[in-house]
C-alpha cells in the first residue's frame, strides 16, 4: 500500500477516534418499537371441563399513522394438538369500546383482524376477547395454548407483520 494511502487511513482513524472521544460520532440508536404489537392475556390460568376462559388479544398501534387493516390467525400450539382428549372451541367474541363491549364477528381461526374495528389511531389499542369453552367431556391435566400471526396495513401505505405470538396456556384440571 503506498504511503499516501496509509496517511489518509491513519488520518481518518484519528478523526474517528477524536469524534468518538467527544461524543460527536454517530451512535446506534435504541431500537424503535414494533409498528404494531399484539399481546395476549387470559382471565384464568386454569379451568375445569365445562369451564370457560376469556382470551384477550390487544393490538397496539405504535406508528404515527392509522392502522386501516389487520389480518390475524390463531391456531393451537403443537403440544395442544398432541392431546386429542382436550376438547374446546371458541364460542364468543367481543370488542372493548368506550361504550362497553360489542359483539364481533368471526371467532377463528382466521380473519380475526376484522374484529379490532375499523381504524386504530396512532398510540391507541384495541382489545378483542375470545371466549374459550372447554367441553364437559374434555380430558384433564393438559394445557391448551395458541399462537398467532398478524399483518397490519397503515394509512401511509406501510405495513408490518408479526408472529408467532403465543397466548398464555390454560391448564384443564379435574377435581
Amino acid at each position: 500500500m503506498p504511503s499516501t494511502q496509509l496517511r489518509r487511513l491513519g488520518l481518518a482513524t484519528v478523526i474517528a477516534f477524536v469524534l468518538a472521544l467527544f461524543g460527536l460520532a454517530p451512535t446506534a440508536s435504541a431500537a424503535d418499537p414494533a409498528p404494531a404489537d399484539l399481546t395476549f392475556a387470559t382471565n384464568s390460568a386454569t379451568t375445569a371441563p365445562g369451564g370457560t376462559v376469556n382470551l384477550s388479544m390487544t393490538l397496539t398501534n405504535n406508528r404515527t399513522y392509522d392502522v386501516w387493516f389487520v389480518y390475524q390467525t390463531i391456531e393451537p400450539t403443537w403440544l395442544t394438538t398432541q392431546r386429542p382428549d382436550l376438547k374446546y372451541s371458541f364460542t364468543g367474541c367481543s370488542l372493548a369500546t368506550a361504550a362497553g363491549s360489542t359483539p364481533c364477528s368471526g371467532t377463528g381461526p382466521a380473519n380475526l383482524g376484522g374484529n379490532y374495528g375499523a381504524t386504530i389511531p396512532p398510540g391507541q389499542s384495541r382489545t378483542v376477547t375470545l371466549t374459550l369453552q372447554v367441553a364437559a367431556d374434555s380430558g384433564c391435566n393438559g394445557n391448551i395454548g395458541f399462537y398467532s400471526y398478524y399483518y397490519a396495513e397503515f394509512s401511509d401505505s406501510g405495513n408490518t407483520s408479526g408472529g408467532p405470538v403465543y397466548t398464555p396456556e390454560t391448564r384443564v384440571l379435574c377435581a
